[in-house]
Parts: C-alpha cells; sequence; structure tokens
C-alpha cells in the first residue's frame, strides 16, 4: 500500500505507541499505520442531514 502523503514515519508510530503503553516492532506499527491511512482514506465526513417538511 503505497500514501504519496505520509505525515508519521515508522520509527516516530513506535515511539508514540510505546509512550502509549503499546509495545510494537516496526513491522507491527507498519500495519498499524497502513490501517490507519486506509481508514482516514476512506472516511467519508458526515452529510448535511436534509429537514423534512411534513
Amino acid at each position: 500500500m503505497n500514501f504519496i502523503e505520509k505525515n508519521v514515519s515508522v520509527e516516530e508510530a513506535v515511539i508514540i505507541l510505546s509512550q502509549n503503553g503499546i509495545q510494537v516492532d516496526e513491522k507491527e506499527a507498519k500495519i498499524i499505520l497502513e490501517l490507519l491511512y486506509l481508514v482516514s482514506k476512506n472516511y467519508d465526513k458526515p452529510k448535511e442531514k436534509k429537514i423534512l417538511h411534513p
């Protein structure tokens, strides 16, 4: 999976996760980052609710 713009490196992810009590190696951190980038790419912002008039 290739993302054009990655804002967090694998090394940074390992550090951030370890600061929050989650111990992962670089391979695991890469998988977590890929999942998060995929979720954010496919996230659809909530659409405006249509107001129905009776």
